[in-house]
């Protein structure tokens, strides 16, 4: 948060039963990855709703500053750290209840943006993150690249990012603001594609087991984190100020 892997198949020629199988697969990889953005698109609504009716109800204005600013920043994080590393041992529908539970969070988190930014421009922001999320996810998942060696580099980024963004609460520099705010979506825009990728290629290997529904929560999850990251460093650009 900004405020914060084969597949192998057997094909002949004239081959009915190997034929059918692909076509089988092909519907359960569709169905699989179908499931994801459903959840994940669900989860960004679920944040923006809750994120419009605390800043409409004047609670956002308690969570700008104060025990409860920190109290409503690191719960998310927590249930993240909670749903990535507890994943064998919680239930799927446990996992779906943090998902949801994660996505109230991140909504009263985000709350405060109303308060910095015109709603206008967060609302264009939004439409053109969720355009630039569309393309790039498209790319990911029907390049015949492989991006897996974009993984190392983007988390290395990643962490690159944090460093940076916590030196800056020291400096206060308004340059490296922007730097750290264009670096990041270029890194959330480049993990949308590998995600997507890895997100889909995991599928030949989780088919027909019983952590299938738990990947497609966490797999939600994942791309959630990504659109909802670059939004919010998008809107360092293209938000007017209040």
């Amino acid at each position: 948060m900004a405020d914060f892997e084969p597949r192998t198949t057997t094909t002949g020629f004239g081959s009915v039963p190997r034929a059918g199988g692909a076509v089988v697969f092909d519907a359960g990889l569709r169905k699989h990855m179908l499931s994801i953005y459903n959840y994940m698109t669900s989860g960004v609504l679920l944040t923006g709703v809750v994120s419009l009716l605390t800043f409409n109800s004047g609670l956002a204005v308690n969570f700008a500053s104060g025990p409860l600013m920190w109290l409503v920043a690191l719960s998310p994080l927590a249930v993240v750290l909670a749903m990535s590393f507890g994943a064998n041992r919680f239930s799927k529908t446990t996992l779906q209840g943090m998902f949801w539970a994660f996505a109230v969070l991140m909504g009263l988190s985000l709350s405060t943006i109303f308060l910095r930014f015109t709603g206008g421009s967060i609302a264009v922001t939004f439409f053109a993150t969720a355009a630039a999320f569309a393309g790039l996810s498209l790319y990911g998942y029907t390049t015949q690249k492989n991006l897996s060696g974009w993984g190392s580099f983007l988390i290395m980024g990643v962490v690159g990012l944090i460093v940076a963004m916590v030196a800056n609460m020291f400096f206060q520099s308004p340059a490296l603001m922007y730097a750290i705010s264009f670096i990041g979506v270029l890194i959330f825009a480049g993990l949308t594609a590998y995600d997507t990728q890895r997100l889909k290629n995991e599928y030949a290997v989780l088919r027909g087991t019983e952590f299938a529904g738990k990947a497609i929560i966490l797999g939600a999850l994942t791309l959630y984190l990504d659109f909802i990251n670059m939004f919010q460093f998008l809107l360092s650009f293209m938000g007017s100020r209040e």
